[in-house]
């Protein structure tokens, strides 16, 4: 049984959500569209990022500030578990569980993400897919969830439009991957609901619409338990 979840309203009435490892905010938006007063995280400047933006160690941010919040969102950099980047022999730190860590000091409700090779990691993830939002695309992600927050896992559709080769321009009947160096960066942002980034942020981004829908399971959980 989970423990109910208190909202606490910013001054526009909108519960806070807490971005961290932000990027460019395909998250933020998702979550901004379900309703909330969104603040992002991340460790390089995001000039891109379109709501509230502070430049901080996404871990130690949430350490001392995570309390203020409604909800939190962590997007630890999942190149340590990208097949392309240990192909290449890339080092990159491994992020997942001291992020873990930290969002479970906060006592707030909140979701991790990352990509299929994270998955042994993460703690029972839920996998959302673009099929499941009527996007042109694929771009599987897992969410673990924490702090009294739970996500139900939605039906996969089959995967029946093929895929363009990774990096490949997107032939007619295609579904694009949009990851590495890819072309066509006008057609990944259509696709994904992202209109404002660049390639280097589309070919990292969580779409818009996986995130609305998380922030609408909470806000929904949240008024059913306000309402017992």
């Amino acid at each position: 049984m989970t423990q109910p979840i208190p909202i606490r309203r910013a001054a526009d009435h909108r519960p806070r959500l807490l971005d961290l490892f932000c990027c460019q905010g395909g998250a933020a938006k998702g979550y901004a569209d379900a309703g909330f007063d969104v603040t992002g995280v991340d460790l390089s400047p995001q000039p891109r990022y379109p709501f509230r933006f502070v430049q901080a160690d996404a871990i130690a941010f949430v350490r001392e500030h995570g309390t203020a919040f409604d909800f939190i969102h962590a997007s630890p950099p999942c190149q340590h578990d990208t097949e392309c980047q240990r192909i290449q022999g890339n080092a990159h730190p491994d992020l997942i569980a001291p992020t873990r860590s930290a969002l479970e000091t906060t006592g707030r409700p909140w979701v991790m993400e990352n990509v299929r090779g994270a998955v042994p990691k993460l703690r029972e993830p839920v996998m959302l897919c673009g099929q499941m939002f009527r996007l042109a695309n694929y771009r599987h992600r897992y969410f673990e969830t924490g702090g009294g927050f739970y996500l139900p896992q939605p039906d996969h559709p089959a995967h029946l439009v093929p895929q363009a080769k990774m990096g490949r321009p997107v032939p007619p009947g295609h579904y694009g991957q949009f990851v590495g160096n890819f072309s066509g960066v006008p057609l990944a942002r259509e696709v994904l609901g992202v209109p404002w980034m660049n390639r280097d942020g589309i070919r990292e981004c969580i779409p818009p619409a996986y995130t609305e829908h998380i922030g609408a399971v909470f806000l929904a959980t949240a008024a059913q338990e306000v309402a017992a």
